[in-house]
């Protein structure tokens, strides 16, 4: 009877062990991309996630956090931002996810990989692939943004779509969609680096 309770006692304690180290493998291999697998009826249908940090930039206080998803060809972004001047702001995808100078030059001007002229997204007359547009910020500095196309994603092999290793700049000022090549949008006051 002892050696029953025994071999029980052993059996259950391996099973709590292996649970709790399985737990532990997962949460250490965090990073900013997740995939999910999700099944339907066609299939087996992949869904992407990239979530990162915007960082204040040319001594501002703006700060925030950005979310792209890409299922079923469209990559949906989301962003939260906070510390901005009331009013509107633009925000850009910049070249590079090089966030290093303190005033955000380091991405490089704006993600253009068709060679068009800047203008508001969907534009006839061009527009880049990184012209977002403009944000509103409320009395308090809060702004937020969602916007989805199907002319991004995430880790592809087609460069003209391919949004990672690139950066999200919000600007000090409004974007005029006019001005080339920039929409006079003004200095750099955060940045987030698009990494997988």
């Amino acid at each position: 009877m002892k050696t029953l309770k025994l071999v029980v006692l052993t059996f259950l304690s391996m099973a709590i062990f292996s649970c709790k180290g399985e737990k532990k493998e997962a949460t250490d291999q965090e990073d900013n991309t997740e995939t999910v697998k999700t099944s339907t009826e066609k299939g087996e249908e992949e869904t992407k996630t990239i979530t990162f940090a915007l960082v204040p930039k040319s001594d501002s206080n703006v700060s925030g956090q950005v979310t792209f998803t890409e299922s079923e060809g469209m990559v949906n972004m989301v962003a939260e931002i906070s510390g901005l001047s009331e009013g509107e702001h633009a925000i850009h995808i910049h070249e590079k996810a090089d966030c290093s100078s303190a005033d955000g030059k380091s991405t490089g001007g704006h993600w253009n990989p068709t060679m068009e002229a800047h203008g508001k997204w969907g534009a006839k007359e061009g527009f880049h692939k990184g012209d977002i547009g403009n944000l509103k910020a409320d009395a308090e500095g809060n702004a937020s943004i969602t916007f989805a196309t199907n002319e991004w994603c995430i880790g592809c092999d087609d460069a003209k779509k391919n949004i990672v290793g690139r950066a999200i700049i919000v600007h000090q000022g409004i974007d005029d969609f006019t001005t080339q090549p920039t929409g006079a949008a003004g200095g750099r006051v955060s940045c987030g680096g698009i990494i997988q």
